[in-house]
C-alpha cells in the first residue's frame, strides 16, 4: 500500500503515526479534502450516505449537533468498508460537518462566552434561493455568526464493537462588514452561497462580505486542522495501541 502521507508532511508524531495506514474521508467535500493535502494527507475519499437529517432543535446543546453529524457519517463508512472488505479495513475514517449558527454581538474581542446573554442560537442553513441567500446575508451585515465544526475519527480496537469513536467540536465567530446592499446583491447573483451553509464561502468570493473572525479560519472553510492534529498528538500519548491493532 502506498503511503497517504505527502513528501511535504511535517515530520511530527501524529504524521509519522498515518504513514503506510489507511486512511479515509468520509466526505465528498473538496475543501476538506484540500485542507488536509496543505498538510500533507491525502486520504482515500469515500463520502458518506448518512442522510444527515438530525433534528437541530432536539439537541440542548446546538454544538453537539454537528458532532452528532460527524459521528453518524464517521461510522456509516468504517462500517460499510469493514463489510465491503474486512481484509482492507480502513486504519482510520475521519469524518465532519459544519454548520453555521446565529451568534450574541460581543461588547468586545474578549467577551466570554459565558457573559453573553443566553439566547437561542439558530442554524443558518443552505438558502433555497437567491431571495433566500439575500435575506440572510442582510440579516447577517455587521453582524456576528458562529461557524462549528464537528470531527469524529473511527478507527479499529480489539474490543467490541470492533472500533472507536473519538469526536471534537470546534467554533471560530465570523464579523461581517456592514456592506453596501449593491455589494451583497453581486455577490448573491454569483450564486456561490446557494450550496453554502449560512449562504457565503469565506475562502471565495464571499470573503469581501467578512470584516474578521476569531478562531481558527480552517475551521470556516470546513475543518479545523490545527484541532485534529490536537486530538491525533492526546491520543498517541495517552494509548499505546492507537492505530496499531
Amino acid at each position: 500500500m502506498s503511503s497517504q502521507i505527502l513528501k511535504h508532511a511535517l515530520k511530527i508524531p501524529a504524521i509519522e503515526k498515518l504513514k503506510n495506514k489507511k486512511i479515509v474521508l468520509a466526505s465528498s467535500s473538496p475543501r476538506r479534502k484540500e485542507i488536509l493535502q496543505t498538510f500533507g494527507i491525502a486520504p482515500e475519499i469515500v463520502a458518506s450516505t448518512f442522510k444527515e437529517d438530525l433534528d437541530f432543535y432536539q439537541f440542548p446543546e446546538p454544538h453537539e449537533y454537528p458532532v452528532a453529524t460527524a459521528t453518524h457519517k464517521a461510522i456509516e463508512v468504517y462500517e460499510r468498508l469493514v463489510e465491503a472488505n474486512p481484509d482492507d479495513a480502513p486504519d482510520l475514517v475521519i469524518a465532519a460537518d459544519t454548520v453555521v449558527l446565529t451568534h450574541t454581538q460581543p461588547v468586545t474581542s474578549d467577551t466570554a462566552y459565558s457573559v453573553l446573554p443566553q439566547v437561542q442560537q439558530e442554524l443558518l442553513e443552505k438558502p433555497k434561493s437567491k431571495e433566500d441567500n439575500m435575506r440572510m446575508l442582510l440579516d447577517l451585515k455587521g453582524n456576528v455568526c458562529e461557524v462549528v465544526t464537528g470531527v469524529t475519527i473511527v478507527y479499529p480496537i480489539l474490543t467490541a464493537p470492533g472500533y472507536q469513536i473519538k469526536s471534537i467540536d470546534e467554533r471560530s465567530l465570523v464579523y461581517f462588514a456592514d456592506v453596501p446592499n449593491h455589494i451583497i446583491q453581486a455577490y448573491v447573483d454569483s450564486g456561490e452561497g446557494i450550496d453554502r451553509a449560512g449562504g457565503f464561502a469565506i475562502q471565495s468570493l464571499g470573503g469581501i462580505l467578512v470584516r474578521k473572525i476569531e478562531g481558527d479560519y480552517n475551521n470556516v472553510v470546513g475543518f479545523p486542522a490545527a484541532s485534529f492534529f490536537a486530538l491525533l498528538d492526546l491520543l498517541i500519548e495517552e494509548d499505546t495501541d492507537f492505530l496499531e491493532v
